[in-house]
């Protein structure tokens, strides 16, 4: 199996990696070389094995599919990174997109297009629709507040959107809990945004927002 595609799965029920696993084994080119239990294990084994493509769980304990999939991506960038997740998200599909996946399906896929989808990711294409594409491109021409602005330029599109939540008014467990990222997370970002925009509490960092939203309302009116 030389020519085999490298397989890592990631998810942290074993049930579901043990019934992957015997799903994608009886395929001859198809080779499982591994498994994680969580997203921080997910980062430190690809760096071991250097699978071809991760099917990766979009929800798991401690740190999420979407920041694994960053820091596996970020590590080995020819490495494919499907997310799995048991329902329809925008914002998780957004989110893995932003990451770095390759695809997006749901569990509820049936056995044999999921074989499919692995390898089609692991030839260099890619699952996304060019429709979704397309509005993850929108949305992010819309993520900036003012260019003009140079605080907000400083911020990373990731820090953009947890800022705009935090104008919302919400926490950063209910941050963490819309874009699937660990509360741990979440209050870095936070704290690395307060630190760019030069201001020490949240609810000035909400002011900011506020302030920088309201001319780009007048200009468009």
């Amino acid at each position: 199996m030389s020519n085999a595609l490298r397989i890592m799965l990631v998810d942290d029920h074993e049930v579901v990696r043990q019934g992957l696993r015997a799903l994608l084994e009886a395929e001859d080119d198809l080779d499982v070389i591994a498994e994680a239990g969580d997203g921080s294990q997910a980062i430190d084994t690809a760096r071991i094995h250097e699978p071809d493509v991760v099917v990766m769980d979009v929800r798991m304990p401690d740190m999420g599919g979407v920041e694994a999939c960053r820091g596996i991506r970020d590590l080995r960038p020819e490495t494919q990174v499907i997310m799995l997740t048991s329902y329809s998200d925008d914002e998780a599909l957004f989110n893995s997109i932003m990451a770095g996946a390759a695809g997006f399906v749901l569990k509820q896929i049936r056995g044999g297009d999921l074989v499919d989808a692995i390898r089609k990711v692991g030839s260099g294409q890619s699952l996304l629709d060019p429709n979704v594409t397309q509005r993850v491109l929108e949305r992010l021409r819309k993520s900036k507040y003012d260019d003009t602005d140079p605080k907000l330029a400083r911020l990373s599109p990731q820090e953009d959107r947890i800022l705009d939540k935090v104008g919302q008014g919400l926490t950063n467990r209910q941050i963490a809990e819309q874009i699937h990222l660990s509360d741990k997370t979440v209050k870095n970002y936070v704290s690395s945004i307060l630190s760019k925009l030069e201001v020490h509490r949240r609810s000035e960092a909400a002011a900011y927002v506020a302030r920088a939203k309201a001319p780009r309302r007048d200009s468009d009116q």
